[in-house]
């Protein structure tokens, strides 16, 4: 039975994806079939309803921080912060070196918003503009994109899978990005050298495009709204509360807006609500996001994702699938049996984070500590649900930016991290007990 509920659910949810509904609707209804599932097994209505509410607890701090993350973003897009990098990073964009730098690019800013999504929406859209004007092959350029928002969306402090997935195995966020920064650093190094070399065989020339005159009319880039980003990063280094640091962050960009861009207290405030969205048309196409109102759907996927995961352990959903993992384990690596389980959970469920915790459930109870795992999961979940082309995770950014399917062969650190960790699995040195 466990079985056939499961591929029902997967073929709703590629159906969703095929017809471009929103994947809501499937999840939802993926919701009522294990919620007649436990009713089947002998579970009153209350009695599931108390086991959602259970899976949902788990992620109760993720919720507020998502709240925040909404705000900053659009006062990150308000204040100035992200005009002010896009504008002056672009003349970094040489011919020579335009891959590896696009790569680069997007690795720096979704390293400080944590949002694959925004940064694809930003200066990945910048990106592949230029490209396209230039003769610069845009199936290259979709690709080092695609790898560069995800370097952020794993390891930023204010990303919502890095988040999810602290929360989860109840481990300390900056510890872990500091794990994944060590087991990352050769599979970067060798996907910058490969994007070296990708641009020295291409053809064209970078010019410049009548889109950066528009920064500078529509925003006082004074060298003061760098300052919220800087921000986040110092206070990450000083491992100050994610809460805190964003906070700190979003009232100095909120300073920012109203003294330095001339934007009323009233518009400030729907900024943070409604998100950030320019007069200038032209302007609104890369810049326009944010907001809390911009981190409902995400929510509400988490929300009934955790509240799967509440039921599948009450009703022992999982336990057949969970023995067989065990008997894996001993025949390759833990952390082969953890990619292996994030391909298929990736596969079938279409998104991060449905995918991140389905693959925790069925090997906390084996992992050798809940930091390995932590580990484990970022270097599985999170980078191989981008390279699904029907998982929101690779189509939303490749439809955002204008690229083809073909741009997922080129996204080389999606590939090179998980192989270098199967290859030469990264060991957390002081184990922690769960």
């Amino acid at each position: 039975m466990e079985t056939v509920i499961i591929f029902v659910f997967a073929a709703v949810l590629f159906g969703c994806i095929m017809a471009g509904y929103s994947i809501l609707w499937a999840l939802g209804l993926g919701y009522l079939m294990f919620f007649g599932y436990a009713l089947n097994k002998g579970y009153t209505v209350k009695q599931v309803l108390c086991m959602s509410g259970r899976g949902v607890l788990t992620i109760k701090n993720i919720l507020f921080i998502f709240v925040l993350i909404g705000m900053i973003t659009a006062v990150w897009r308000a204040c100035g912060t992200i005009p002010f990098i896009i504008y002056h990073m672009s003349a970094l964009l040489l011919p020579s070196i335009f891959i590896l730098i696009v790569f680069l690019l997007c690795c720096f800013v979704s390293l400080l918003t944590g949002t694959s999504f925004g940064t694809a929406a930003t200066i990945g859209i910048i990106c592949m503009s230029i490209a396209k004007a230039s003769g610069i092959d845009p199936t290259f350029t979709g690709g080092a994109i695609l790898s560069g928002i995800y370097f952020g969306d794993r390891c930023s402090p204010m990303s919502t899978s890095a988040l999810l997935i602290s929360e989860l195995t109840q481990t300390d966020i900056y510890r872990n990005i500091k794990n994944m920064f060590r087991s990352a650093l050769l599979p970067f190094l060798l996907t910058c050298s490969l994007y070296a070399l990708l641009g020295f065989t291409g053809t064209g020339t970078v010019s410049e495009t009548s889109l950066y005159t528009l920064f500078p009319q529509n925003f006082d880039l004074h060298w003061t709204t760098i300052i919220p980003a800087l921000l986040i990063i110092l206070l990450s280094l000083c491992k100050i509360r994610v809460r805190l640091t964003m906070a700190a962050s979003i009232v100095t960009g909120s300073l920012l807006c109203l003294y330095l861009q001339n934007i009323s207290l009233s518009g400030l405030a729907a900024i943070m609500f409604y998100g950030f969205h320019p007069a200038d048309p032209q302007l609104a196409l890369v810049l326009s996001g944010g907001g809390i109102v911009s981190m409902f759907t995400v929510s509400v996927i988490i929300l009934l994702s955790s509240a799967y995961a509440g039921i599948f352990e009450a009703t022992g959903f999982l336990d057949t699938t969970q023995s067989l993992i065990a008997r894996l384990e001993q025949k390759i690596t833990p952390y082969g049996s953890v990619l292996l389980t994030a391909t298929i959970t990736s596969m079938a469920t279409c998104n991060q984070t449905l995918s991140s915790i389905l693959t925790y459930q069925l090997h906390k109870d084996s992992a050798a500590n809940n930091y390995q795992l932590a580990l484990d999961l970022e270097n599985s979940t999170i980078v191989v649900a981008a390279l699904i082309p029907w998982s929101i995770a690779c189509a939303v950014p490749l439809a955002t930016i204008g690229a083809g399917n073909a741009s997922i062969w080129f996204a080389f650190y999606l590939y090179l991290l998980p192989l270098y960790n199967l290859l030469r699995p990264y060991k957390v040195t002081t184990p922690i007990k769960k």
